[in-house]
């Protein structure tokens, strides 16, 4: 990939995190979906989040379960997902890119009422519009000098070190703030 395709790949991304939004509360269906309408529109809803493969799903069917058998989240009605459903796993997604299910599982209780649990997914959306609209600004400033460089291998591994870097400084504060 040439400097400028480079750069217009991370001009791409940064816009995408600053409009990204994950969906309010009421915009999420509340219709009693199936398994395989759930896995579709979570698909949708989290198709930013990586994964080694592109066709690899954010999440399976067999997670989903395994979710509920360990009481992360509420168990289906009829085998139908609701809106409390979907909200949870949109929660639990999201934070397995960097806490453990068992830290997951402290930092969302199971068991929320519905009203409890639009409450938490409403701080969760707006904390990850905060977080992504910041790290999107970070992005840009870190690639600033970049972005009229010719994207040699030392600057790119260099933005990639101080990335990795990052994730495990927030991992290491997210894991001491549980602790507490």
């Amino acid at each position: 990939m040439d400097a400028l395709q480079w750069n217009e790949k991370l001009r791409e991304w940064e816009e995408h995190l600053l409009h990204y939004r994950l969906p309010e509360w009421e915009a999420i269906p509340d219709l009693g979906l199936y398994m395989e309408q759930v896995l579709i529109l979570l698909k949708q809803y989290l198709e930013f989040l990586p994964s080694d493969r592109k066709e690899d799903p954010v999440v399976t069917a067999a997670a989903v379960n395994n979710y509920v058998r360990k009481k992360m989240m509420p168990e289906p009605v009829k085998k139908r997902y609701y809106r409390i459903h979907i909200a949870y796993l949109l929660m639990i997604c999201s934070l397995k890119q960097s806490l453990s299910i068992a830290q997951i599982t402290r930092l969302i209780p199971a068991g929320l009422s519905a009203e409890e649990t639009a409450q938490l997914y409403g701080m969760f959306t707006e904390r990850y519009r905060k977080t992504s609209t910041y790290f999107a600004l970070q992005v840009r400033e870190q690639t600033e000098a970049l972005r009229g460089a010719s994207c040699a291998d030392d600057e790119s591994r260099d933005m990639i070190l101080s990335c990795a870097v990052i994730g495990g400084f927030a991992r290491a504060l997210a894991d001491r703030l549980l602790a507490l």
